[in-house]
C-alpha cells in the first residue's frame, strides 16, 4: 500500500498542471499519479496541428519530474472508496490519499461498427492515435475522416498539407456548422475544397468492411448513396466524460463532476479539474463543461493550489483556438451557431469578430485571424450591457 497527501487519478495535461499548482504552495508534499495511458502527461493540442508542422515529438511533453513525486502509468483506477480515502487501480494496488485529484478526461464516442471495423477506426485523441496515424501515412495516400468538428477539420488540413488526399464526411450543412455562423461554414467548405480536400456535407456513415485490407464506408447523404476505401479512417464524432468512478463513490454529477468555486466535489477532500468538471461560471451565469487546453491548465493548476490549502475561486472564463490551414481563430464564451450572431468582418471570412448574442448579452466571441483580443473579449461577456448589433461594429478591433 502507498499512500501519498495529493492523489491525482488521470494523467494528462490537467494532472501536470495541478503538480505544478501543489508545488507552488507545497514544495515537499507526497505526489502520486496514476494514469491510464502508458506516457507520462503530454500536451494534446499538438497531435492535431503543430506535430504535422514539423515540431519535434520530444516538444509536447510536461515536465512533473521531482522529489516526492511518483507516475503510474499504464493503470486504470477502478474503484474509489471516499469514506476511507483510498483507491484500487486495475492491477489491484491500493492507494491512500489526503487530497484527491478527478481529473479523468473524456472518452472518444464510438460508431455501433463490428469489432474487425472497430480495430481499423482510429478515434482520434491520444498520443498513441497520433502514432499509428502518422505511421498509417507512411505507405497509405487515402484518409477519411467521419466529423466535421474540432478533429476534423484540424485533422483534415493536417493531412492535406502533409500530401494526403483527404475526404470529410459528416451530416451537417458545412465545416464547424454548429459554431460557426452559416455564411462561414459554407466559406469553409469552398475553401477546403479550393485545398483539395473533398467534403461530403450532410452525409452519414451508415456502414462499412474490410476488403482488400481497406477499410469501405458505406455513405449516405444528399447525393444518395456511395462508397469510401480508405488507407486510413478517422473518427472525431465527440467525447463524454469519464464520470463512472465518481458516481460510482457517490460523488454529484450532471454533465460531468460538479464542483464549487474552489474546485471540491461533494466530497471536501475530492476535488475535479479540466474536461471532467462541470463548474459554473459567474460572467455567464451557468455551468459548463469545457474541453479545451485553457481550461485544463487553468483549472488544473487552481485545483492543485487548493488541494494544498490555498483559498481559490475558479471564475476563469477559458479560451479556445484551432489552426486550419492558414486561417486560425480565438474564441471564448458560449461560441454556438443557435444564438444570435453578429458578424463584424475587416475583410469577409479572413479577418473579423463574430459575436454571439443573448438577450441583449453578449455571450461568446469568435476571433477570426484576430489576435491580442481575448482579455477584451472576456470583459465584454461580464458586462451586463444591453448590447445591440448595432453597437458592437469595431467593439473589439479587428
Amino acid at each position: 500500500m502507498a499512500d501519498f497527501k495529493y492523489l491525482i487519478v488521470g494523467g494528462g495535461m490537467t494532472a501536470a498542471a495541478a503538480v505544478a499548482g501543489i508545488r507552488e504552495v507545497d514544495h515537499d508534499g507526497s505526489i502520486g499519479i496514476i494514469g491510464t495511458e502508458a506516457h507520462p502527461p503530454y500536451n494534446r493540442p499538438p497531435l492535431t496541428k503543430a506535430l504535422w508542422k514539423g515540431d519535434p515529438l520530444e516538444s509536447i511533453w510536461r515536465k512533473i519530474e521531482g522529489p516526492g513525486i511518483t507516475m503510474h502509468a499504464g493503470r486504470t483506477v477502478q474503484k474509489l472508496d471516499a469514506p476511507n480515502k483510498r483507491v484500487t487501480d486495475d492491477q489491484g494496488a491500493s492507494h491512500g490519499y489526503t487530497k484527491l485529484l478527478l481529473a479523468t478526461g473524456c472518452t472518444p464516442r464510438r460508431l455501433p461498427f463490428p469489432d474487425e471495423v472497430q480495430k481499423q477506426l482510429i478515434y482520434y485523441r491520444t498520443l498513441d492515435d497520433y502514432e499509428r496515424l502518422r505511421a498509417q501515412t507512411q505507405h497509405g495516400q487515402r484518409f477519411a475522416i467521419i466529423g466535421g468538428g474540432f478533429i476534423g477539420s484540424e485533422l483534415g488540413a493536417s493531412l492535406t498539407m502533409n500530401g494526403k488526399q483527404v475526404v470529410m464526411i459528416f451530416p451537417d450543412a458545412a465545416i464547424g456548422g454548429r459554431m460557426y455562423p452559416p455564411e462561414l461554414a459554407t466559406f469553409l467548405n469552398g475553401y477546403y475544397r479550393e485545398k483539395g480536400v473533398e467534403i461530403l456535407s450532410g452525409a452519414k456513415v451508415t456502414g462499412a468492411e474490410l476488403r482488400d485490407g481497406k477499410l469501405v464506408l458505406k455513405v449516405e447523404g444528399e447525393q444518395g448513396a456511395r462508397e469510401i476505401t480508405a488507407d486510413g479512417v478517422i473518427a472525431g464524432i465527440g467525447v463524454v466524460p469519464n464520470v463512472t468512478l465518481a458516481e460510482a463513490a457517490g460523488l454529484k454529477v450532471d454533465n460531468g463532476i460538479r464542483v464549487n468555486s474552489d474546485l471540491q466535489t461533494s466530497d471536501p477532500n475530492i476535488y475535479a479539474a479540466g474536461d471532467v468538471a462541470s463548474f459554473h461560471n459567474p460572467a455567464l451565469n451557468q455551468w459548463m463543461r469545457v474541453e479545451h487546453e485553457d481550461n485544463a491548465n487553468t483549472m488544473g493548476g487552481m485545483a492543485g493550489n487548493a488541494m494544498a490549502g490555498c483559498t481559490v475561486s475558479y471564475d476563469h472564463l477559458p479560451l479556445f483556438y484551432s489552426d486550419l490551414f492558414d486561417l486560425g481563430y480565438e474564441a471564448i464564451g458560449e461560441v454556438d451557431a443557435r444564438l444570435q450572431m453578429v458578424a463584424d468582418w475587416k475583410t469577409p471570412f479572413r479577418e473579423g469578430v463574430v459575436y454571439y448574442l443573448r438577450d441583449e448579452r453578449v455571450r461568446g466571441a469568435l476571433l477570426w485571424n484576430v489576435w491580442g483580443q481575448v482579455d477584451a473579449a472576456r470583459a465584454l461577456i461580464a458586462s451586463p450591457g444591453p448590447h445591440r448589433p448595432e453597437n458592437l461594429k469595431g467593439r473589439l478591433p479587428a
